[in-house]
């Protein structure tokens, strides 16, 4: 799954990973947004793509429950089902977006206690988070966000968590926010556009994740398990 990320480096450090072949509706802002402990109810920076080809970044509440839903607000939506059901569907047809991290946290069970580990592109680049919300984004909706997009882990990853976000090559990124992308194609894409296993690395962080209000950089630092 995933249930906490970091989003901690600049709109602009975010945008360049996609290139230069693009508009966008977005103010040009190099202030580091220095989040390191995203968690579910918080206003995420989200990227769109509008009916003119221009890309948007708006403030949206990270977590979906429509009015039929007498339940806790969804954070994620498995990509196996997604497309085809009665919660998701219509977002998948209509609310692709992308949620860029540095990297996301995961829990490992160890005796009675769960150790974090922060995991991330073994390059450092950031990440593109495969999302599907309510649009508009800009609308400001308190219950109907978004949810992120998350598939099997696989190899080495699956030693921490069995679900981990779907995250998407920098074309497949664009491709996937597209108006013109069918729903079906839109699947294609979370499967060739997916980065494997083998492009992430982790390591474990410290306890302290586990509390929300702390956002500091030491989060995603490294400790070995007897200063977790």
């Amino acid at each position: 799954m995933c249930g906490r990320f970091a989003q901690a480096q600049s709109r602009e450090d975010y945008l360049a990973t996609l290139g230069d072949g693009f508009e966008r509706a977005i103010p040009w802002d190099p202030e580091p947004l220095a989040h390191y402990n995203v968690a579910p109810g918080s206003r995420v920076l989200l990227l769109s793509m509008d009916e003119e080809d221009t890309l948007h970044l708006d403030p949206v509440i990270w977590g979906y429950a429509p009015e039929w839903w007498h339940k806790a607000p969804l954070i994620n939506a498995r990509v196996e089902t997604a497309a085809q059901s009665r919660m998701f569907k219509p977002l998948w047809q209509h609310g692709r977006a992308i949620v860029f991290a540095d990297g996301w946290y995961e829990w490992q069970r160890v005796g009675d206690k769960k150790q974090p580990y922060f995991i991330y592109r073994e390059d450092k680049a950031p990440l593109c988070l495969a999302a599907i919300g309510k649009t508009p984004f800009d609308a400001g909706n308190e219950a109907e966000g978004f949810v992120i997009v998350t598939a099997a882990a696989d190899e080495g990853l699956v030693d921490i968590h069995d679900r981990r976000p779907l995250v998407l090559t920098p074309q497949a990124a664009l491709a996937w926010l597209h108006p013109d992308t069918s729903a079906n194609r839109a699947d294609e894409l979370a499967h060739e556009g997916a980065l494997p296993a083998d492009a992430f690395a982790w390591h474990l962080v410290t306890r302290a994740v586990g509390n929300v209000k702390n956002q500091g950089p030491e989060l995603v630092e490294p400790v070995d398990k007897t200063h977790s």
